[in-house]
């Protein structure tokens, strides 16, 4: 986990960091759908890989491209992750769910050889949840494929300086001759704004709609699809 301190003096948003860190409830989320047709295709085809681990590697490179998803509060300082990766909630065979956690590599084949393995590790795991409130240099996900929602609000707890950005997807549902994806993005407002949650959705509809942003993979029948 490598991570240098942000120079608050130069930061041009420092009043702004300064001025959310006295809020009682300093995040803002915003939901918006994505277009996931041609993702879709890929993921459908015979070979095609997860749509789970697609649409997380994809939304994972998006993040990773913007500073401002990198950064964390420390005390009363600011770092910058150098690359973050993913925290997702699993759903198991009982019903319950459990925690993954998943290496970000900007080559596919490598990160679902990967993901796959925590897939598997997670689905038949019990009891214990194994959070790691200790690491910071993640996205939070959660998938709720039953819903195509139009809003979310996450659990909280009140009175610390959690900045790890909360990532939702939901169901994808037929608009015309599209599919279209919600996904909730949950932000700490003293380190970003919706300028840069704007950002994040445009990179990540680009990695969507580029066919070569994929390259394929064996299908993992046993990944949420």
């Amino acid at each position: 986990m490598t991570a240098r301190p942000l120079d608050l003096g130069t930061w041009p948003r420092r009043e702004h960091f300064r001025f959310f860190r006295e809020y009682d409830n300093p995040y803002f989320n915003i939901c918006a759908e994505v277009d996931v047709t041609a993702l879709l295709g890929r993921t459908r085809a015979p070979e095609g890989p997860s749509f789970f681990l697609s649409s997380l590697h994809r939304s994972l490179g998006a993040a990773n491209d913007i500073e401002e998803f990198r950064c964390r509060i420390r005390g009363d300082g600011v770092v910058v992750h150098d690359v973050i990766h993913g925290g997702s909630t699993i759903l198991r065979d009982d019903g319950t769910f459990a925690f993954g956690y998943f290496t970000y590599d900007p080559d596919f084949p490598r990160f679902a050889a990967g993901a796959t393995e925590v897939l598997a590790a997670a689905r038949a795991s019990s009891g214990a949840l194994e959070p790691r409130p200790e690491r910071d240099d993640l996205l939070h996900y959660s998938v709720i494929p039953w819903v195509s929602f139009t809003s979310f609000s996450h659990a909280r707890r009140r009175g610390t300086d959690d900045s790890v950005p909360k990532v939702v997807f939901g169901g994808h549902r037929r608009s015309g001759r599209r599919r279209k994806m919600p996904v909730s993005v949950e932000v700490h407002h003293a380190l970003m704004d919706g300028l840069h949650v704007g950002r994040f959705f445009e990179r990540f509809q680009r990695r969507l709609d580029d066919p070569d942003e994929l390259d394929l993979t064996p299908p993992d029948r046993s990944a949420p699809r």
